[in-house]
């Protein structure tokens, strides 16, 4: 268990530097993010997302349970849809405020907006930190595999990639809803400290997990699917049809980079 905490620490470690850095473009940059931008950004997040679910979390929970004698898609179809019904229950009972949004969703609350933008981030990196955590766990119950843990290191890469321009995506708003560059850049970086969180809580349930792995992994993909379906792509996909080609053409290269990520590193 201690070489997966460290090893989970050190990916997680990678993705929470990533926020931060993506964060730090604050000091750089008008307030403002151009919208091409944006929506390259965001529809990058979206692929490497997609990508992740599948080659990273719902192929390793199929092939987990077949080789434990069971039906493979059992698991990865009820852990998946659980996920994703995890998912809208945080995002019907959470507060937060998407950055293009007018209105706050979740119960209300008297929050600060800068406070609920956080959030909104915050809500969508909790099934990223539990990918991570969650790869390097099945890497431990292999016994160290190098393979797993090279595929689960595939995996910190690929959000870790994405994390950037997520972190810009946080301050920048932050920025030109009033707050100081400090003040967003801190606050950029906090959306994405709950990543290291959930990694190491899913190591710490190393035991637990036992035969429930596959069921573990495909929570985390159904998860990850909600958030890119219902927050990524429809804020990516906003203005005219040379504006969505933009986001288009970020999700399939955010796809692409962690399929290939993930096949070549494992």
């Amino acid at each position: 268990m201690k070489e997966a905490l460290l090893w989970a620490a050190g990916g997680t470690g990678f993705t929470f530097g990533m926020t931060a850095l993506g964060s730090a473009m604050v000091f750089f940059f008008r307030k403002r993010i151009n919208d091409g931008v944006q929506r390259i950004f965001l529809g990058f997040a979206a692929g490497v997302m997609i990508a992740a679910s599948v080659w990273s979390l719902l192929i390793p929970a199929i092939e987990e349970a077949q080789a434990a004698g069971g039906i493979g898609w059992v698991p990865a179809a009820f852990g998946f849809v659980l996920g994703a019904a995890f998912l809208m229950l945080l995002d019907t009972l959470l507060p937060h405020l998407h950055a293009e949004a007018v209105a706050p969703e979740g119960v209300s609350s008297s929050w600060k907006r800068t406070t609920l933008l956080v959030l909104a981030v915050t809500l969508h990196n909790i099934p990223e930190g539990m990918a991570v955590g969650l790869s390097f766990a099945r890497a431990a119950q292999h016994g160290g595999n190098a393979d797993f843990y090279a595929g689960a290191f595939a995996l910190a890469l690929g959000i870790g990639i994405q994390n950037f321009p997520e972190g810009a995506i946080i301050s920048m708003p932050l920025r030109s809803e009033g707050a100081s560059k400090w003040k967003s850049f801190a606050m950029g970086t906090l959306s994405g400290a709950v990543e290291p969180v959930g990694a190491v809580l899913m190591i710490l349930l190393l035991n637990v997990l036992g035969p429930a792995l596959p069921y573990f992994l495909s929570f985390a993909a159904g998860a990850m699917i909600y958030v890119v379906v219902e927050e990524l792509i429809p804020t990516a996909q906003t203005g005219g049809h040379k504006e969505t080609e933009l986001s288009t053409m970020g999700c399939i290269l955010g796809f692409t980079v962690m399929m290939i990520l993930d096949v070549a590193l494992s």
